[in-house]
């Protein structure tokens, strides 16, 4: 009961006016963020709520992964709360308490997605009805977060704010890799899932392979820093093109495949699996992760 209660406090402060020194309760803020934090979570996830190997990985999806993603996701979600959440703030525990309210969008849009499209009904077991929402609620809580970059929201004055991480992005190094990391996932979460990824990796050659490495490099370096995309990185006539290469493309591929290696690991892809073709379906799933990471501050 505390718990609900100190959430619907939060929910109330969402709604306060930030620049009024009483924070009086506005209505149309607390509507605008929650939301877009239920647009978020539907446009981040909504691909997955459709897919028939996230329901099945509710029902068989062994418990203790399912319990790490789980609680890998809260770091995550604190993180990017603090960098491009729905609201801006100004402490950890503001951050905290985004997160939080994420966590529960991403857990109620689920239930709601799944119970209306018939993926769940009152014959199920508890067992499986958590599974399938627990599942569904990971990627839908990040989407939620990502609301307010992705709809480009602001608040009720609408003016730039040249201080806002949304506007200009992370100007430190750790940064920009957790964004890359973030991106990777909004990506890669969409397709691990899927039976094409093995049977891609199945099919490829070693020729094949490499040639996928190649163009995700390639990609990756051509998306967001030889073009001059929106928030991405030009190359200074002062800067060498290998400096770029070895500072952002290079641990941005590195942090794909970490991402896809991870995420096929929870979801059981790796299973039964030689280490040659593991890693054959990490460097698949990783070709559109890398140009999730590559793309990060433009589609976040």
């Amino acid at each position: 009961m505390s718990s609900l209660f100190k959430l619907v406090n939060y929910l109330n402060f969402m709604g306060l006016e930030q620049g009024s020194p009483h924070r009086r309760w506005n209505g149309r803020r607390f509507a605008a963020g929650l939301g877009r934090a239920c647009a978020g979570a539907l446009l981040f996830a909504l691909p997955m709520f459709m897919t028939m190997e996230m329901w099945e990985l509710g029902f068989y999806m062994d418990r203790t992964r399912l319990l790490l993603l789980l609680l890998v996701n809260i770091p995550l979600l604190l993180i990017l709360s603090d960098r491009v959440g729905f609201e801006e703030t100004m402490t950890w525990r503001d951050a905290g308490r985004d997160a939080a309210v994420a966590y529960a969008v991403g857990i109620v849009t689920s239930f709601l997605i799944l119970t209306v499209t018939g993926v769940l009904d009152f014959e199920q077991s508890a067992f499986e009805v958590i599974g399938k929402i627990a599942v569904q609620a990971v990627p839908a809580s990040i989407g939620a977060l990502l609301g307010r970059s992705q709809l480009n929201g602001d608040d009720d004055n609408h003016d730039e704010n040249d201080d806002d991480p949304i506007q200009n992005g992370p100007t430190d190094y750790a940064g920009e890799l957790f964004l890359m990391s973030v991106g990777a996932l909004f990506l890669g979460l969409n397709v691990a899932p899927t039976e094409e990824v093995i049977l891609l990796s199945y099919k490829m050659t070693p020729l094949h392979v490499l040639a996928a490495i190649v163009l995700s490099l390639v990609v990756m370096h051509a998306f967001v820093y030889a073009v001059s995309f929106k928030g991405g990185h030009e190359i200074g006539d002062d800067v060498p093109a290998w400096h770029i290469i070895v500072r952002f493309t290079l641990p941005g591929y590195v942090i794909a495949l970490l991402v896809s290696a991870y995420t096929l690991w929870t979801f059981q892809r790796f299973d039964d699996m030689s280490v040659g073709q593991m890693l054959s379906t990490t460097i698949v799933l990783a070709l559109p992760s890398s140009i999730g990471a590559a793309a990060a501050r433009l589609i976040l």
